[in-house]
């Protein structure tokens, strides 16, 4: 029927495949943001035949929509109850005009309408999980222009040679990716170009995973604060730039998985589906890897904080200096990581006032007896007059540290 939609899940994002003013009116309907699914790329999984040709005819007839799953379309999608059927570990459903699910999409073995077929929904999945990760590359082009670093230039400005070789595979790939916009697939011959750089990508990334590993080392073993506030500064200057080289090995990673689904899609269809799902568990262990070592550094940042905390009544402007670069830090690693999906909360740690830091040294002092009155009173008389005088120019020094993700990040409000 003309007014069916049907709707398809893979976790990431929803495709809307039925007639187009069907599809464009439920698209509005629901308020959901849309990119072109690109059905006719399906036509590579066909075999010859009359079905071949039913089903090209359907593609052609038929619109496809794609729809990023955030918290917001999610909850505008599970009012449908998209269910799992027997296979691709995608979830679907039929929906007709007035909102209503009319059932399941099962598949059968052999030939049948667009996507009751198996190699069919192994097409359209395939080419969703492509738009969620250039979508994932879009928004890391948006966060490397927002911290303002360009790649390119701290790449070049490193003399190790495993980082001299990113700048080559960054081309290789960007000019694999244009000639796949412009013919519309992935040739033989563009692939001979790019499937060995893979290596080097993985090298790169490894390289920066240790550097983050060696700087967390580094400020674990720091137990004087003024070494531990010299190594905290150097940490705000480098990580960012190693960030920034991470994020772009992970995008060029995803570019190259888009190749790669596209050259399957072309050279060897019944195998699709598995290697889209293979990509998926290669992606997740990348995350999981990123995610440890990110984890790691924060944590040593917030301890480095935390004894800085502890010392601010004796060497309070070190003590600041620590703090700031641990919440620059932590705030950067924490924006990297929302930026590609890795979830986390985190409260940031204030640098201590020195009257809340002298109060407790204070009420310490009490509990030692009558020495401890007189040193109390010694303190509260040299300590809380020095803390008046400063706490107006120390408040303006506390650093807000950035928490995950922004919503529904847009580029062009980041400026």
């Amino acid at each position: 029927m003309d007014d069916e939609i049907q709707l398809i899940s893979d976790g990431d994002g929803l495709a809307v495949i039925g007639e187009p003013t069907a599809v464009e009116r439920f698209l509005v309907s629901e308020g959901l943001p849309s990119k072109d699914l690109g059905l006719q790329r399906l036509g590579s999984v066909l075999s010859a035949g009359s079905a071949a040709a039913q089903a090209g005819s359907e593609i052609a007839a038929n619109s496809g929509r794609w729809v990023k799953l955030t918290k917001e379309s999610a909850a505008a999608v599970d009012k449908f109850g998209l269910m799992k059927g027997s296979g691709s570990g995608v979830s679907r459903a039929v929906v007709t005009d007035r909102g209503k699910i009319k059932g399941l999409v099962e598949f059968t073995k052999g030939p049948g309408t667009l996507l009751t077929n198996p190699a069919m929904l192994a097409g359209a999945a395939g080419i969703m999980a492509q738009l969620a990760m250039q979508q994932a590359m879009d928004e890391i082009t948006d966060y490397l222009a927002v911290i303002d670093e360009k790649v390119d230039d701290v790449l070049r400005a490193q003399k190790d040679a495993v980082l001299a070789d990113m700048i080559g595979v960054d081309l290789v790939i960007e000019e694999a990716m244009t000639i796949r916009e412009q013919v519309g697939r992935v040739s033989e011959v563009t692939w001979s170009k790019v499937q060995s750089t893979t290596l080097m990508i993985a090298r790169t990334q490894a390289y920066v995973l240790r550097q983050l590993d060696a700087l967390a080392e580094k400020l674990e073993r720091e137990t004087k604060l003024g070494e531990l506030a010299r190594t905290s500064k150097d940490a705000e200057s480098k990580v960012q730039e190693w960030l920034a080289v991470l994020a772009r090995c992970f995008q060029l990673q995803d570019a190259m998985a888009v190749l790669e689904i596209d050259r399957v899609l072309d050279a060897a269809p019944d195998e699709l589906d598995r290697h889209r799902l293979g990509l998926r568990t290669a992606r997740h262990n990348r995350l999981e890897l990123i995610s440890r070592s990110t984890e790691r550094l924060m944590t040593r940042m917030d301890a480095a904080a935390g004894t800085a905390n502890a010392k601010v009544l004796l060497q309070p402007t070190t003590a600041r200096e620590v703090v700031r670069s641990s919440n620059v830090v932590v705030g950067a690693v924490a924006d990297f990581r929302g930026r590609l999906g890795i979830e986390h909360e985190r409260q940031s740690l204030e640098a201590r006032r020195w009257a809340d830091a002298a109060t407790e040294a204070k009420d310490k002092a009490l509990e030692t007896g009558a020495d401890g009155v007189d040193a109390a009173k010694r303190l509260g008389t040299e300590t809380f007059g020095l803390a008046k005088s400063a706490t107006g120019k120390f408040s303006s020094l506390i650093a807000e540290r950035a928490l995950g993700r922004r919503k529904d990040d847009k580029p062009d409000q980041d400026g």
